[in-house]
C-alpha cells in the first residue's frame, strides 16, 4: 500500500505559506489522509497546528481570492472555512482529560504526539506535513498505514480508556468496520462489550447519527452482526435484539428473525432503497416477538405483527429521535402493508384487491413492491423464484390497474360538504357512512370515480337510509 501523496492543489502550500509566517507546524490530520490511502472521495480537510487554530485559518483566509469567511467555534478552539474543492477545519493541537460521568473533555494545548494520541482510531491518526522542510511528508505513529493494509480497527491507545473516555467510539468502531469492511482488532472488540453499558451517557441524537451511518453502508447487515454481538444493539435498539433466536416445539420451529430482518436489510440495499426504506426494512417483522404464538397442530405463528408493528413505529422513530414528519408516516406504510402483495400473490388477484392496495399505498407502491421482493430470503431456490415471478405477475395487473383508474393518491370525487350539502346534513356518523359507501363502491369497481356517476350512486344511498336531497337527519341536529 503505497504512502498518501497530498493532492495537487495550490491550497496546501497556501496553509503551508500561513503556518510558516505565524511559526505554526502544520498538518493534515485523520479521515481526509485515511481517504486518500484508500483512494475514496473526501472534501473535509483537518488541519492541526502546534499553535493557534483560529488565527491559522484567519491568515489562509486573508491570502485566499475573494478572502472567503472564516466561521469561528471559540468554544471549541476550531474554525471552518469554505473553498471551491474542499472544507477546511482548522484546530490547534490539544490533549484531553475526562471525568467518569461525561464524554466532554477538558481541553488544553498539547503537542502533535498528544493530539494523534487523543484519536479514536489508528487509521484515522495519519497526517501529512504541511511543513516547508518536509511538505507531504506522512506522519504515521501508531502504524495506521499498517492497519489500513490489515485491515482493522485499532485505538492507538489502550482500548478501555478509548472507549470509557468518549463511548461514542465504540458505535464508531463498528461504523468503520461496516462501511470499510474491516475487522475490529480483537483487543478493541473485546474493550466494547467489556465498556458497552458507558454508551447509556451519550446522547441519542449522536447514537442515531452513527447507527444511520451504519444502516447506509453498502452492507449494514454486518455492522448489526457487530452491535449485536458486542451487546451495544441490546443497549440501543432493544426492540431489535429481541428479534434473535429460534424457539422450537417438537418438529416446529420458526426462522430467526433477527438474521431474517439483516437479510431483507441488505436485499433493499442491493436494490438502492433509500435510508427510509432501509428503515422499513429494519422494523418490518419488528412486532413478531410480541404477537408470536404456538398452536400444536400449525405450529408457530405472528399473526397481527404487521400492524402491532406499525402502531410501534411512532414510539420508536420518537425514541430514536429519527424524523417524525413524512419520512416516519411513509415507513409506518411499509411496516402495516408489507403482508398485503404477499397475499396478493397467494390468491386469485381480483381487480377489486389490486384497486384497494393502489389506494392505500399511493406514491409508495413501488417502494412497498421493492421491500417485499426484498422480504422473500426462503432458501428453497425454486420457492423464492416462484414468489419472485408471481411479484411480476402483481406488479403487471397493478400497472393495468392504475393505468385504467389512476387510483395511485386519487382523491373521491364526493366529498363530506357534497354529502352535507346534498342531504342538509351535520358533520355526523351518517356522513362518514355514506362517504365510505361511494368509496368502497369505486374501490370493488361498480362505479368510476366521476361525479356524476358517483353522485348517482350517493342518491341512491341516501334513499335507502331515508335521507331524500334536502332532508335534515334527526341524529345530525
Amino acid at each position: 500500500m503505497n504512502p498518501p501523496q497530498l493532492p495537487e492543489n495550490p491550497l496546501f502550500r497556501t496553509i503551508a505559506e500561513a503556518a510558516g509566517e505565524l511559526g505554526y507546524p502544520a498538518y493534515v490530520i485523520g479521515g481526509f489522509v485515511r481517504d486518500l490511502v484508500l483512494q475514496r472521495p473526501s472534501k473535509d480537510v483537518d488541519v492541526v497546528c502546534v499553535g493557534d487554530g483560529i488565527k491559522l485559518a484567519q491568515a489562509v483566509g486573508r491570502k485566499l481570492p475573494g478572502k472567503p469567511r472564516v466561521t469561528v467555534f471559540k468554544n471549541f478552539g476550531t474554525a471552518m472555512l469554505p473553498t471551491d474543492t474542499v472544507e477546511l477545519e482548522f484546530v490547534g493541537a490539544r490533549k484531553e482529560s475526562y471525568r467518569a460521568e461525561s464524554r466532554k473533555p477538558e481541553v488544553e494545548a498539547g503537542t502533535l504526539e498528544e493530539d494523534l494520541a487523543r484519536r479514536d482510531f489508528t487509521i484515522n491518526a495519519l497526517g501529512l506535513s504541511l511543513n516547508p522542510q518536509d511538505f507531504g511528508t506522512l506522519v504515521d505513529r501508531y502504524d495506521g498505514m499498517g492497519d489500513l493494509q490489515r485491515k482493522i480497527i485499532r485505538t492507538p491507545l489502550d482500548p478501555d480508556i478509548t472507549f470509557s473516555d468518549d463511548p461514542l467510539r465504540m458505535m464508531r468502531a463498528v461504523r468503520f468496520a461496516t462501511q470499510l469492511n474491516f475487522d475490529i482488532e480483537p483487543d478493541t472488540y473485546d474493550a466494547i462489550a467489556r465498556n458497552k453499558d458507558r454508551i447509556k451517557i451519550v446522547s441519542q441524537e449522536r447514537i442515531t447519527d452513527e447507527l444511520n451511518k451504519i444502516i447506509l453502508a453498502a452492507k449494514p447487515s454486518y455492522g448489526f452482526k457487530l452491535l449485536f454481538q458486542t451487546g451495544l444493539l441490546h443497549l440501543i435498539f432493544p426492540k431489535m435484539a429481541l428479534l434473535y433466536g429460534v424457539e422450537k416445539v417438537g418438529k416446529h420451529a420458526h426462522k430467526d428473525n433477527f438474521y431474517h430482518t439483516l437479510q431483507v436489510l441488505d436485499n433493499v440495499v442491493d436494490a438502492d432503497g433509500d435510508l427510509w426504506l432501509r428503515w422499513a426494512a429494519i422494523l418490518h417483522d419488528i412486532a413478531k416477538p410480541a404477537t408470536k404464538r404456538y398452536f400444536p397442530n400449525v405450529g408457530w405463528t405472528f399473526h397481527g405483527h404487521e400492524d402491532k408493528g406499525a402502531r410501534w413505529v411512532p414510539q420508536i422513530f420518537t425514541d430514536l429521535k429519527l424524523p417524525l414528519g413524512e419520512e416516519m408516516r411513509q415507513v409506518q406504510k411499509l411496516v402495516r402493508l408489507h403482508l398485503r402483495p404477499i397475499a396478493l400473490v397467494k390468491e386469485t388477484v381480483t381487480d377489486s384487491a389490486l384497486r384497494r392496495l393502489l389506494f392505500e399505498t399511493g406514491d409508495d407502491i413501488d417502494r412497498l413492491m421493492l421491500l417485499c421482493r426484498a422480504d422473500i430470503t426462503s432458501k428453497d431456490h425454486q420457492r423464492k423464484e416462484r414468489y419472485l415471478r408471481n411479484f411480476s405477475v402483481v406488479e403487471e395487473k397493478l400497472k393495468e390497474v392504475e393505468e385504467k383508474d389512476h387510483l395511485r393518491n386519487f382523491k373521491p370525487v364526493i366529498t363530506g360538504e357534497v354529502i352535507m350539502e346534498t342531504f342538509g346534513l351535520k358533520p355526523s356518523k351518517e356522513v362518514g357512512e355514506l362517504k365510505n359507501a361511494v368509496l368502497e363502491a369505486i374501490l370493488d369497481g361498480k362505479i368510476r370515480n366521476e361525479f356524476e356517476e358517483a353522485f348517482a350512486y350517493l342518491l341512491q344511498q341516501g334513499q335507502a337510509k331515508g335521507l331524500p336531497p334536502g332532508h335534515l337527519s334527526l341524529t345530525s341536529k
